[in-house]
C-alpha cells in the first residue's frame, strides 16, 4: 500500500474532485447535497480544506473552521469508498485535531442522526454528545 499524506487542497481542480467524492457519499446523500452545493461551501475562505492522497489520488478529505465562533470546529470528514475502514478517517481526524488544539482548546462536530458508521467512529475515538439539532439541516433528521 502506498504511503498516506494529509496536506492541504491546492487549488479548485482538487476542491471539485473533493465536492465529487463528498456529493457522492453519506451524509451529503441525505442531507441532498449536489456537488455544486459542496462545491460551494468548500469556496468558503473561512475553511480549510485538507487531503489525505495516496500517490496522486484524493482518498479522503476533512473540512476545518479556524475563524469565528466555532473556531475549531470540524465541518466534514470523508474517505473514498474503497479507503474506508482503512485507518484513513482516523489519520485526517488527528491531523484536524493537532491544527485546532494548537490554537484553540475544543474540537466540534457534528454528526448527522442517521449516520450510524460516522456516530460509532466519533464515539470510538472519544468524542461525546453535548447536544441535539433537531431537523437543523432536514426535516426528520438531527444534528448530533
Amino acid at each position: 500500500m502506498k504511503a498516506i499524506r494529509i496536506r492541504k487542497s491546492r487549488g479548485s481542480r482538487e476542491l471539485r474532485d473533493c465536492a465529487r467524492l463528498m456529493a457522492g457519499s453519506e451524509p451529503w446523500i441525505t442531507l441532498r447535497r449536489t456537488g455544486d452545493q459542496v462545491l460551494g461551501s468548500l469556496k468558503d475562505r473561512s475553511l480549510e480544506t485538507c487531503l489525505a492522497v495516496s500517490g496522486r489520488e484524493i482518498i479522503g478529505a476533512i473540512v476545518v473552521r479556524m475563524q469565528g465562533v466555532l473556531k475549531g470546529y470540524v465541518q466534514a470528514v470523508c474517505v473514498a469508498p474503497g479507503w474506508r475502514s482503512r485507518g484513513v478517517g482516523r489519520k485526517l481526524l488527528s491531523f484536524a485535531e493537532d491544527r485546532i488544539l494548537a490554537k484553540t482548546p475544543n474540537v466540534f462536530l457534528c454528526v448527522s442522526s442517521f449516520n450510524r458508521r460516522a456516530r460509532k467512529f466519533y464515539e470510538e475515538l472519544g468524542y461525546s454528545k453535548v447536544g441535539e439539532l433537531k431537523d437543523f439541516v432536514v426535516a426528520g433528521h438531527s444534528e448530533i
